[in-house]
């Protein structure tokens, strides 16, 4: 089993990996993780085994000479625990998901017209079941500001796809007119389960499950503007926002997650925070532009979720920010592998 060669090679990101699994540890020294470990099922992966197993991943990464020699320390010291996957057989499903850089405007007019949303100060006293993205903001998502989301707007986009995308996404950079970079992050929810705008164009014939990917979701959108009214409302979930800081977007740990070493899965089957390695082919751009799927086997570290990953079948790889990482992570949807890393008892 070869590893993931960039971590020696001349564009090597060793720094990368160490500091994503510094984050886990962060991650894994709170009380929040206490509690997620207490309740986690799976006896093999508690909370002071994964701590061990990633200060020692760290440490092989540091004082290992050579990428033959980690891999040769990691296969002798630790035990891989491979995901059933969404057949019992190990097949799971790879998407990827990115941050977005989108113009807007802190104050609307008519080129802004597409707000995000504040998370409102009483959300956990709200009515259940909790009013759809329909009641909430029209069929239009023009509508927000006559009911129970008036006044929570945090900033505006141009473009109601792209102010969708950054629900999905959960987080995004927002370059302003005045030339400044916003940051927005996730700050709650409804309740409500997702539901994928692309999976319904799949479901109603329009687009093939083979060619899903989001490029063509929004190509199709882009040629079918008026389609956005009935589909967008399809997804009943309502994302809310805060401004943060900037840097690297925070994954569901509350810990910054990392660009082509963080993963998104179901935290109600898998470990928190702990070290995998993922097997599967990503899509990589040669120098003429053109992308072309290549093998690879990466560590990762399990920091994040999404409301479409359920279940032991799909992993979301977080691939980066910006329009590069966007087109990247827009052509994943493969089947690979995952495996859990935990040293040998």
């Amino acid at each position: 089993m070869g590893y993931d060669d960039a971590l020696w090679g001349s564009s090597g990101d060793r720094a990368n990996l160490i500091r994503a699994i510094d984050y886990s540890l962060q991650y894994l020294a709170t009380p929040q993780a206490a509690t997620a470990y207490q309740q986690y099922s799976v006896p093999e992966f508690s909370r002071d085994r994964t701590q061990r197993s990633l200060r020692r991943l760290r440490q092989l990464l540091s004082s290992s000479p050579t990428a033959e020699a980690f891999q040769q320390a990691v296969l002798r010291e630790f035990t891989l625990y491979q995901s059933v996957g969404r057949d019992g057989q190990g097949t799971v499903d790879f998407t990827g998901y990115f941050e977005p850089i989108y113009s807007a405007s802190r104050t609307p007019s008519a080129e802004y017209r597409y707000p995000l949303y504040r998370r409102p100060a009483n959300l956990e006293r709200w009515a259940m079941p909790h009013p759809t993205r329909l009641a909430l903001e029209g069929a239009d998502g023009l509508q927000g500001g006559q009911g129970q989301l008036r006044g929570l707007e945090l900033v505006w986009l141009r473009d109601r796809l792209e102010a969708f995308l950054v629900q999905v996404q959960g987080s995004a950079k927002l370059a302003l007119p005045d030339g400044q970079l916003m940051s927005v992050g996730y700050a709650g929810r409804t309740e409500h389960p997702y539901r994928s705008i692309g999976r319904a164009l799949v479901d109603d014939g329009i687009l093939e499950a083979e060619g899903l990917t989001l490029p063509a979701v929004i190509d199709y959108f882009r040629q079918h503007p008026e389609a956005l009214n009935t589909y967008i409302p399809q997804n009943q979930r309502f994302i809310f926002f805060q401004e943060t800081a900037g840097g690297a977007p925070n994954g569901s740990l509350n810990v910054p997650v990392t660009a082509g070493r963080s993963i998104a899965t179901d935290k109600s089957l898998m470990p928190p925070g702990a070290p995998a390695l993922i097997s599967v082919a990503l899509p990589q751009q040669n120098c003429q532009g053109e992308w072309s799927p290549r093998p690879v086997n990466r560590f990762v570290l399990d920091q994040d979720t999404g409301g479409a990953i359920q279940g032991p079948g799909r992993v979301d790889l977080f691939i980066g920010t910006g329009p590069e990482a966007g087109a990247q992570a827009g052509l994943i949807n493969t089947p690979g592998q995952l495996y859990y890393l935990l040293l040998r008892q």
